[in-house]
């Protein structure tokens, strides 16, 4: 605000001055005035400009100049200003967000997720091109901003080990499904992700379920999880999400209404665990995962024996 009102000041000054300057060759009668009567400003025009040397032509531009000096200053001085204040005027950009109502989506929404739903093949056909990974990775408490908001227990970090399978689909909607298994000292986690090959409103839909780490991976995969989260990414919308909610205090929300969503998505989950052979593969790759952990870490050389 302070910077804005001193180049309006600064302005005001020029054009006062410049007018100022003005005015006074405008009242002047003879074509050579006397330097008493010159400004400041015709003494540095004519700087610039030859002696008279008794030349009525030369006398006469040295007395028209420093008046279209003058005269210019007061016609570029609003343009000036004009260019030192064009960012205060502009508005600061506006920030949207929207809240997703996951245990409660609208109708429309629950039609938009039941037909992308229907959409997934029953009984897909794959391609030869598959890809299996297995691994471990620490889990940072602190990467969490909901987690940081909450008092610190302890700064011991986590250990999940992962096992991702992808297969490509031949034909359809959808070109590739990703199955993924993770696992650490809390809970399991299953994830079924379905991209679609043509994207033009939908990009993918994505089947979760969980459960607790007392159990095994066997007796997970075996007793058939039901899907407790749902998700639709789109295009340049909002993604559209259905998710199994507890109450922190009180009764629990009524989800009632969206049972039929959760069990289409649970006998889809299901379903391609058998196609997928995640049933067998998974407790493998853990196996295979906790003996690869379980090796000492070879050194860069070897012992010298004596």
């Amino acid at each position: 605000m302070l910077g804005e009102r001193g180049s309006w000041v600064s302005a005001f000054r020029l054009i006062f001055l410049a007018m100022a300057s003005l005015l006074a060759f405008l009242g002047g009668g003879s074509p050579e005035p006397s330097l008493g009567r010159v400004p400041l400003l015709s003494v540095m025009a004519r700087s610039f400009l030859p002696a008279c040397n008794h030349q009525p032509h030369s006398c006469y531009n040295a007395a028209v100049f420093p008046k279209i000096f003058a005269l210019g200053l007061v016609l570029a001085a609003p343009f000036s200003l004009a260019q030192e204040t064009p960012g205060s005027q502009q508005p600061q950009p506006q920030v949207k967000v929207n809240m997703l109502n996951v245990c409660a989506p609208s109708k429309d929404e629950q039609q938009e997720i039941a037909s992308a739903l229907s959409r997934i093949p029953k009984h897909p056909s794959f391609s030869e091109d598959f890809e299996v990974d297995r691994g471990r990775s620490l889990l940072d408490p602190g990467a969490n901003p909901l987690a940081s908001a909450q008092p610190a227990t302890s700064p011991a970090t986590t250990a999940a080990d992962f096992i991702r399978l992808r297969r490509d689909l031949s034909g359809g909607t959808f070109s590739t499904v990703q199955y993924s298994f993770s696992r650490d000292t809390e809970q399991m986690v299953e994830t079924l992700v379905f991209r679609v090959r043509d994207p033009k409103e939908l990009l993918q839909i994505s089947i979760e379920d969980s459960a607790s780490s007392v159990t095994s991976a066997t007796a997970m995969l075996g007793s058939a999880t039901p899907a407790s989260r749902i998700r639709l990414e789109r295009f340049g919308k909002s993604s559209v999400v259905l998710a199994r909610c507890r109450a922190a205090q009180g009764p629990a929300p009524d989800q009632s209404a969206y049972e039929p969503l959760f069990a289409s998505a649970s006998s889809i989950l299901d379903a391609y665990r058998g196609v997928l052979g995640a049933k067998t593969l998974v407790p493998e790759e853990l196996a295979r995962l906790s003996r690869t952990a379980g090796r000492p870490a070879r050194s860069g050389s070897s012992p010298k024996h004596k």
